[in-house]
């Protein structure tokens, strides 16, 4: 029994300190190192800060122990080596380095100022070769690269890839605008660092389609490191898309045409202004029985008389002044709306009927004059919300009266346009001016007559006068489209003036 204790005793103790061995148990490194580059390596444990170099002419280092990293720096050729021990002082790691003067140094150098800064790439010299290896983030930087490296062909060993990450997002990109493109049954997926087109479309230019705009968002591409080795049999021309869509050659429905509301407003505008000075004086002598008066009853005649001699009266003795001025202002406001189909002509039409009678007596003939508002149009839309309007749009009003008939002024446009959604246009308009002066015309036209009714003659006539006269008439017809999705789409405000309150 004593036996069998102390051997089980001795296995415990055995297999303990294979246990302690493997833990405390060293590894060797190689690496390289040029002289005025520093090489960055980064430790798996916690390091204890007393670091030994062999040879401290030829290597300096700078320990970093939060971040587990240690900054090795070449200070001349050799060769020699670091150990590293952990927190409780057995020895975990030993480098053995070696450090060169060579020129590769200096290309490290370059390349480090002028893509050092590309986000996931290394530039390292391993084996005595300089290396760039790593995986390319953002896309833009893969021409940069390619460029400088085109340099140095012969001087460095390029092992670049596309980060799997950014080919997530590019795969991603693809699909938001197949989407915006009506292509929502259509994916995209990367398989061994191809980019998948998968789903179904309704014909094959929509396939052609999709494959277009895939290879709109695809990166310049990298060749990898095999393709350019002939000791690797690899596939020639590979692609970066597989276009697996299938045509599922079913009729569509067609969406329903859109709606084209179009407002026209015509605006006439008439302004006149009238302006009257005049001075007569034009006493006359009359026949009429004799007789004297002065005063408010005389009717402002002076008259004397004799018995049975000559008698006279003298008429309009007092000078007469006339001064007066008038100015008008009218504004005529119409506006029609349509709503029609694209490519469909459109007509609205709004007439009121004036009766009147012309002639007199057995020859009276009775007729009519008609104001009225006409709208046709014709659109068509076109991108980006334009659309083209073939318009023809007349319009009468009433523009007074002469000897008791309507007169009657028609406006007429005929044009073809092109105009924005919701964005209003003058396409038409005409402006009249006019103005007249006259001078010593009669302000007081009615002629004096004697007691027997016939004219009476001055003695003498003084007149002065002068009549301004101006108008201006302009109008303007505006017009707006606007795109709807059903008829029932924008009528709100006209329903609103037609809402009537309940009582």
């Amino acid at each position: 029994m004593l036996v069998k204790n102390f051997i089980i005793g001795f296995l415990l103790c055995l297999i303990s300190g294979l246990s302690w061995g493997q833990g405390a148990a060293s590894k060797d490194k190689d690496i390289e190192v040029a002289v005025g580059i520093d090489e960055i390596q980064k430790i798996d444990f916690d390091y204890s800060p007393k670091v030994l170099i062999g040879n401290e002419g030829l290597l300096k280092l700078t320990l970093i122990p939060q971040k587990k990293e240690i900054i090795f720096k070449g200070i001349k050729p050799g060769r020699t080596n670091v150990t590293i021990r952990d927190n409780v002082g057995d020895v975990r790691l030993i480098y053995n380095v070696i450090v060169t003067a060579s020129g590769k140094s200096n290309i490290v150098s370059e390349l480090r100022e002028l893509i050092g800064d590309v986000e996931g790439l290394q530039i390292t010299i391993k084996g005595g070769k300089v290396l760039v290896s790593g995986e390319i983030v953002v896309p833009d930087d893969i021409g940069r690269v390619s460029k400088v490296l085109a340099n140095y062909q012969n001087d460095v060993l390029t092992l670049i890839e596309l980060s799997p990450q950014t080919q997530r997002v590019i795969a991603r990109k693809m699909a938001d605008e197949l989407a915006r493109n009506n292509l929502k049954d259509v994916t995209v997926r990367i398989v061994n660092k191809a980019y998948w087109l998968e789903g179904v479309v309704s014909s094959k230019s929509k396939k052609d389609l999709a494959e277009e705009i895939a290879n709109s968002y695809l990166p310049p591409k990298i060749s990898s490191l095999s393709s350019q080795d002939n000791r690797f049999q690899t596939v020639k021309d590979k692609p970066d898309i597989y276009n697996f869509i299938a045509i599922n050659e079913k009729k569509e429905s067609q969406p329903p045409p859109k709606m084209v509301k179009v407002t026209a407003q015509f605006v006439e505008l008439s302004k006149g202004y009238n302006k009257v000075f005049g001075f007569k004086w034009a006493p006359l002598m009359g026949d009429d029985a004799s007789s004297i008066s002065v005063g408010p009853g005389s009717g402002g005649n002076l008259t004397t008389s004799a018995s049975n001699t000559l008698s006279a009266t003298i008429t309009s003795l007092f000078p007469k002044l006339l001064a007066a001025k008038g100015a008008n202002y009218a504004r005529v406001i119409q506006s029609g709306m349509i709503i029609t189909r694209d490519q469909q002509a459109g007509t609205i039409t709004k007439e009121t009927t004036i009766p009147f009678a012309i002639g007199s007596g057995d020859f009276t003939k009775a007729t009519e004059a008609k104001i009225q508002f006409s709208l046709n149009v014709t659109p068509k839309l076109l991108e980006q919300e334009q659309m083209e309007m073939a318009i023809n749009i007349n319009i009468s009003t009433s523009s007074g009266s002469s000897n008791g008939n309507p007169l009657v002024t028609s406006n007429t446009v005929a044009t073809n346009v092109i105009l924005k959604s919701k964005e209003s246009s003058a396409i038409g308009g005409i402006v009249q001016n006019s103005s007249s002066t006259k001078y010593d015309g009669d302000p007081f036209p009615a002629a004096a007559q004697t007691a027997s009714g016939q004219p009476a003659q001055p003695l003498f006539r003084l007149l002065r006068s002068k009549d301004y006269q101006t108008s201006k008439n302009q109008y303007v017809i505006f017009v707006t489209p606007e795109i709807i999705e059903s008829a029932a789409t924008g009528t709100e405000e006209i329903k609103k003036k037609f809402r009537r309150r309940a009582d």
